[in-house]
Order: structure tokens, then sequence, then C-alpha cells
């Protein structure tokens, strides 16, 4: 094997000779991804509809479907049979390529998401995810990156101030929480030292019920996974950070002129989005699919190597969205200075002292160094470089410098 095939894949099933059935079992995978992750987002919006509905003592979507549960695919048939209107002021090509920017980082991402254990397809033993890279971590990194052209670009070429200035808005949002959302990640890397989504899941592998503290990082990396869920919550513009689309000041955000399937994909990409950030969380923190086998069944029986590792995956997933649906419906919209307030002053100065504790930790392990010692040394230093951060922020009334 190639070094760059290393690089580039470290699936079982790539390993030796490509044949077509290999390429089989890759597009078998991709095509399963993409429409687990369509019905996941048909599923999610019905089910946070119905939530907020109960909690409003409403009654929710009830016609399409036995309990509403057709609602959303009927909202998109609507949409889809629309009609899209593009303003003469806007720049055409542009406009029409920047919806599928914003969902294709979305899919991508979650093509790196371990979703199940090692199994068997058209004979061909792989891992149940799409691709296994050895910097998948790093590929997640990206795509969140990536994320922010299709926003941009969608609202400079709406030829409009309204779609410019929402843009704008999202753009600062979505730069601003990406130190926080990569340092929140950084806390697992140091505990995990790999950047291999598959060898962090396997690390977090279920032995017994004690896994729970001892194998699965959340306890570890506490802090960050603080710092990553609302990092990740503000930049996939989820309430109560959706200040992109804040319909008093902005009319619609940055996709105000579109209309029909272009303005349902921004909408599929926010909620595409969504569902893939709370399984990036799953994998990093929580274990991914690693939970308990039925022990009744032999390990190497069709329930629990296909089925229960799926089963827990989507358990924990589905924890946390339940979570930003519970967010969207008792929060408030933030302004936007406590916006940024909350990444600028506070996240990303937190997330960097506990990424200096917690490797120094590890270093002192590894070297057998007096944790007695190191331990409060790290957090007093940290304090200290707190204390020296906090006195460099300007308070209120105080008067600032400024150069011209």
């Amino acid at each position: 094997m190639s070094p760059l095939a290393h690089l580039i894949a470290s699936d079982p099933a790539l390993t030796g000779h490509v044949s077509w059935s290999v390429v089989g079992v890759v597009l078998i995978k991709v095509v399963g991804a993409f429409v687990m992750l369509l019905l996941s987002v048909l599923l999610y919006i019905w089910g946070m509809r119905k939530v907020i509905a109960d909690m409003q003592n409403r009654i929710g979507p009830d016609n399409a479907g036995p309990y509403g549960v057709l609602q959303t695919l009927a909202d998109g048939i609507k949409l889809f049979f629309k009609e899209q209107s593009i303003p003469d002021t806007a720049d055409r090509p542009v406009f029409k390529l920047a919806p599928y920017l914003s969902i294709l980082p979305a899919f991508l991402m979650f093509c790196v998401i371990p979703v199940g254990g090692r199994v068997s397809i058209l004979g061909h033993h792989t891992y149940l995810q799409v691709a296994e890279l050895p910097m998948g971590v790093l590929f997640i990194l990206a795509m969140s990156g990536i994320g922010v052209y299709g926003v941009m670009l969608a609202g400079w070429s709406s030829g409009s101030k309204y779609p410019l200035l929402g843009s704008v808005r999202a753009s600062a949002q979505l730069l601003s929480y990406e130190a926080a959302f990569g340092l929140g990640i950084l806390g697992v890397l140091i505990q995990s030292g790999s950047l291999s989504t598959r060898t962090i899941v396997n690390d977090q592998a279920w032995v017994n019920i004690g896994s729970l503290v001892r194998a699965w990082y959340w306890l570890p990396a506490l802090v960050p996974f603080v710092i990553f869920v609302i990092a990740a919550v503000a930049e996939t513009n989820h309430p109560p950070f959706d200040l992109v689309e804040a319909e008093q000041e902005l009319v619609g955000g940055f996709h105000t002129e579109y209309t029909g399937i272009r303005f349902a994909i921004f909408f599929l990409a926010e909620f595409m989005n969504l569902i893939t950030m709370s399984a990036v969380a799953t994998t990093l923190f929580l274990g991914g699919p690693s939970g308990p086998a039925l022990g009744f069944l032999g390990r190497g029986s069709t329930i629990n190597v296909w089925l229960m590792p799926f089963l827990w995956f989507a358990v924990k997933v589905l924890a946390l969205l339940f979570g930003t649906v519970w967010l969207r419906a008792s929060l408030p919209r933030l302004r936007y200075d406590q916006l940024m307030a909350l990444g600028w002053k506070y996240l990303i100065e937190i997330a960097i002292l506990w990424v200096m504790v917690s490797a120094t930790i590890v270093v002192a392990r590894q070297l057998h160094w007096h944790l007695f010692v190191a331990l409060p040394l790290a957090v007093v230093l940290a304090l200290f470089a707190y204390g020296m951060l906090y006195l460099a922020i300007p308070k209120v009334g105080e008067t600032v410098e400024e150069f011209r």
C-alpha cells in the first residue's frame, strides 16, 4: 500500500486490490449515509415541531400522515414545485452555486463518522462509516471552516443589502466560534493522541458499566465537551445563536432572496449541520457506537455486530438533538454583543487554559511526575494567565486608546 493510499483511506476493504465489488461497497455506504442524513433531517424537524408544541400546550403537525410525521416531506414537496426567482442584480452563477456549498460540507463531515463497528458487505470486511481517514479530525475542522463560504457567497451574490449584511454577520459568527470549536476538539486529541475518528472510538470501547466514566472522554474532557457543544450550536446558527436570521433586523438573513428548492437546500443544510455536529460530539466525547451488546447472543451475531452499535450511536445522537430542541424552546435570542462576548471573552480563554492543564496532566503521567505537585502548579499557572488576560480586557467605562 502506497503512503498516499494509506493517507487517503485506512478501511480494510481498501487495503488490497480494489475490485468492482469494493467500489460497490463504497457506493452502498455513500448512498446509505446520504439517505440516512435526509431521513434524519425529516424526522428531526417533525420531532422538533411536536416537542415544542407540547412544551407550548399546542398540538403541532397533525394532518400529513400518522401523527403528522409526513409534514416535513409535504413542506419539501411544496418548496420543490414553487417558482425560483433570481434578482436582476444578482451574480447568477454564484447565486445558484451557494446553496450547494452550504450542504456539501455537512455531508462530507458525516462521512468520517463511525456509526458502527467492523462489518461484512458483499464479502468484504469494512468499517460502518463511509471513509476512515487517519486525519479524520482535521477533515472535520476543514469542512467546518468551508461551510462559511456558502453563506458568504449567498449574501454577496444576491445583490441586495439585507442578505449582504446577514452574510457578513453570519461569517463573523462562524469565524468567532471556529477557534472555540477547534480548541474543544483539541481537548479530546490530547487524551487520545490520534486524529483518526475510528481510533478515538476504539479507545472508548465498552467493557463494562465503568466504561461510562473510565473510557469515554466526556469526563476527562468535560470542559472541552461543554465548549464544543456551545460552539457547535453557534456554528449551526441554532437558537439562541440564530442572529443570522434575525427577522426584525435583517428580514430573512443571507437567504432573503432565495425561493423554492434553493431555499429548501439552505433549510436542509442547517439541520443537516446540526445532526452532523451531534454525531461528531457523540464520536469524540460519548464513545460513538460503543455500548453493551446483548449477552444472550454471540458476539458475532448479526444483531450484535450490525444493530446494537448503530442503536447506541442513534440513542446518543438523539439525546443531544433533544437538548438542542430544549434550547430552542427555552432560551431567547442573544444580542449580537452578547454573542461575541461569549465567544471571544470566555470560551476561547477557558479552552486554552484547559488545554494547558490537561496537557500538563498527560505529560506528567507519561514522565511519572508527581501529580500532587504538577496538577496544582498547572492550575495556579492557568489562573495566573487568566488573571493577566482579564486585566488586559477593557472594562465598562474605561477609556481605550485608539490609533487613527
